[in-house]
């Protein structure tokens, strides 16, 4: 059986639902199609829930824009649907010299991207704001925070419903074909069919450049190859060390093992960046003394005993090891030559935070 559709994103994560939630408020007709049994499974559930302030990222680049935007958006969405978060803010330690040239950089990335409010401490700045805390300087971040990621899939699920869309579960994309009257998609689960729409978001995460290749009529060299990068979380038991978020500098592949709170203040460290060629979130414990020795460089008093492993995550990356980092793609016709296709490509960190933002950067561009 063929049915016609409006509108199908591909996806149903924290920025496959924004941006379904963002067209059905447009006036779309939106259907999400999830492979999973529930929403948010994957990236979206897997993460250490922090909104960033936009520091890291290239001036210019949709992470910087979409970031900054999106923290705002976020912040104001979660004070307005009685979703959970918290101004934690945020320390980066630099552990030796070496490291203070770094944040210098990270200062000047964050000017370049008007985030203003950060502030440099020297080492007893660190101490005074954190007594555990030892490194030869650092900076502070007050518009860093953390969020309840599984609330806000819900309120986002809650606005697509509202506005009359529909999310359905266990409903794999197989296969697909470009036509002159839309885009057809076979889907797999207990139910296959058949469906046109005359719009498709490819918002399928660690899954989106296989999902597009499964798409006839997409040009093969428009689709980035998929690499990706697992972390691992260990969690502490007994009280948190600290009050604030701490990172060190910034380590190729991430931002290094971090400490983060949840919103009733337990701590947890993570993630590591290991390489993997098959998405398989099991926990490999076999490198902890590696993942303790990254701790105490800024928390020397930190006790292995308490370290308990947790979870993992894995990172949808579009470049591989030892590449510069890439930029979010967001691929409209004009990238690929579809009509009403957009794909969503490597949407890692801060994918979270810019989530609102992009669900009105794909609306928006799909209006044009």
């Amino acid at each position: 059986m063929t049915e016609t559709v409006d509108c199908i994103v591909i996806g149903a994560g924290v920025v496959g639902l924004a941006c379904a939630a963002a067209l059905a408020k447009a006036g779309r007709e939106v259907l999400v199609l999830e492979a999973a049994e529930a929403i948010g499974t994957q990236t979206s559930s897997r993460n250490s829930e922090v909104i960033h302030a936009g520091i890291y990222y290239s001036a210019g680049s949709l992470k910087a824009e979409l970031c900054r935007t999106g923290k705002e958006m976020l912040y104001a969405y979660a004070a307005d649907r009685g979703i959970a978060h918290k101004r934690s803010g945020k320390i980066i330690v630099a552990s030796a010299d070496a490291q203070l040239a770094r944040l210098e950089e990270i200062k000047r990335a964050a000017a370049a991207n008007h985030v203003t409010d950060l502030r440099d401490l020297d080492a007893a700045g660190l101490t005074a704001l954190e007594p555990a805390l030892v490194g030869v300087g650092g900076l502070f971040s007050p518009s860093t925070g953390i969020i309840d990621s599984h609330g806000l899939m819900l309120a986002l699920e809650g606005d697509l419903t509202n506005a009359g869309g529909m999310v359905v579960l266990h409903t794999p994309v197989r296969s697909g074909e470009a036509m002159d009257s839309g885009i057809a998609l076979t889907t797999g689960g207990d139910r296959p069919m058949r469906l046109i729409a005359e719009t498709v978001v490819n918002c399928a995460g660690l899954s989106a450049p296989s999902v597009a290749r499964s798409i006839a009529g997409i040009p093969s060299d428009a689709i980035p190859a998929a690499y990706h990068a697992i972390g691992h979380y260990y969690r502490l038991s007994g009280p948190a060390p600290c009050t604030h978020l701490v990172y060190p500098v910034p380590e190729p592949g991430g931002l290094g093992i971090h400490l983060t709170l949840d919103l009733g203040g337990q701590a947890k460290f993570g993630p590591d960046v290991r390489w993997i060629d098959e998405i398989d979130y099991r926990f490999d414990d076999s490198r902890f003394a590696e993942f303790l020795a990254a701790i105490r460089r800024y928390l020397p008093d930190i006790d292995a005993d308490r370290l308990d492993p947790d979870y993992t995550g894995i990172r949808p990356k579009i470049v591989g090891p030892g590449e510069p980092a890439a930029d979010f793609r967001i691929d409209g016709p004009e990238r690929h030559g579809v009509q009403g296709l957009v794909n969503l490509y490597g949407i890692e960190s801060p994918g979270l935070t810019a989530a609102l933002a992009i669900g009105d950067y794909v609306s928006a561009m799909l209006r044009r």
